[in-house]
């Protein structure tokens, strides 16, 4: 084997190295934007199909006409090497074709583009009276959501109904994020000091039982990666049931165990109520998240499954989740210290639940 084809085989192999790499790409992961569940994500996903199968007939065309000359004109074992081709310099109707279907491709592309941006942006002025309406807010690393005309707010878990208008408010509190539910359409940047808006309309029966993947998809530094949260689409029957059951006032009684109301003082003596607000007992900062209820969230950090284990590894050392973030580790092992963990544990797991061993089951 002469040198020459020797490096073309050596070329191959890194290609070949990295074929089964292929194996790890899929439509349908958590955070597809192929599988869409809104009015807004199906336009977007028709834009992207029809750009792709575009590109698609002028890469066909291009490398079509690539390979015919290579083939057509390669030099044959009897060519005059003196001899040069036929050129084609200033050719008019090359020219001409060649300017013209640019200009064609855009205005096929623009003109759905259009119809998009106008679809998305066209209802900014004003909210309609049926619309679930939310305050999204971004901060280092994780999310506010309020719904003001509810009187509600949650962290990192957000709910909507499905078959109605949601319409977000977006702002940032700190650095540039962006809101991003790759299944319902987005992104749209939340900016210092500047009013975003996006909306959707979720599918009827897009509700289920597993939420839908969400994440920041604007570099926020630190703990960007992790700032991620959790979209559950309701039916109108679930959605006015949680909304009840967060409204309820008696859900924010502490609950007699005597494990729960160690919890309670654990968590006061450690400084937890200097940062986040339970509704009826500790106002805290808004840059932190609200623990209101927060027996019935079920995730932890906009990460993990709300389970007693993962709420304890959380509060033991919050770097394992979610690295970079501001919480501060205020447990050093010391003896007696997993004992506070466990019941600061059972407090926030009784708030907004009536039954612990049910909410337990339940997680």
């Amino acid at each position: 084997m002469n040198f020459i084809k020797r490096l073309r085989v050596a070329r191959m192999i890194p290609a070949i190295l990295l074929l089964p790499l292929l194996a790890g790409c899929t439509e349908m992961g958590p955070g597809t934007t192929f599988d869409v569940r809104s009015n807004i994500a199906r336009e977007q996903l028709s834009l992207f199909m029809l750009t792709f199968w575009l590109g698609l007939a002028v890469l066909v065309v291009v490398c079509g006409i690539f390979l015919f000359v290579i083939f057509k004109f390669r030099v044959q074992d009897d060519h005059d090497k003196s001899d040069i081709p036929e050129q084609t310099h200033g050719h008019t109707a090359l020219e001409i074709a060649w300017t013209i279907a640019p200009v064609i491709l855009v205005i096929i592309l623009a003109v759905p583009t259009i119809r998009l941006t106008m679809l998305q942006e066209s209802e900014t002025a004003r909210t309609a009276d049926n619309d679930i309406v939310v305050n999204v807010t971004g901060y280092q690393w994780w999310w506010k959501f309020e719904y003001p005309e509810l009187g509600i707010t949650t962290a990192n878990e957000l709910h909507i109904p499905e078959g109605r208008r949601a319409t977000f408010n977006l702002e940032s509190a700190d650095v540039l994020h962006s809101f991003w539910v790759p299944q319902m359409g987005g992104k749209k940047d939340l900016i210092p000091g500047q009013d975003n808006f996006l909306w959707f309309i979720p599918d009827e029966g897009s509700a289920q039982e597993e939420p839908y993947y969400a994440q920041c998809a604007e570099l926020c530094l630190g703990a960007h990666a992790y700032m991620r949260f959790k979209v559950k689409v309701d039916t109108a029957e679930d959605f006015d049931a949680w909304v009840a059951g967060l409204q309820g006032a008696s859900l924010q009684k502490v609950s007699a165990d005597p494990l729960v109301q160690q919890g309670k003082q654990a968590y006061i003596q450690k400084g937890c109520a200097g940062c986040h607000t339970i509704e009826g007992q500790a106002v805290g900062n808004e840059r932190y998240p609200n623990l209101t209820n927060y027996g019935q969230r079920s995730i932890v950090a906009g990460l993990e499954p709300n389970t007693p284990e993962n709420l304890a590894t959380w509060i033991r050392d919050p770097q394992i989740f979610k690295p970079g973030n501001y919480m501060p580790t205020l447990f050093s092992g010391a003896e007696g210290e997993e004992e506070q963990i466990e019941a600061i544990v059972a407090y926030l797991h009784s708030l907004g639940v009536d039954d612990l061993s049910q909410a337990s089951a339940e997680r």
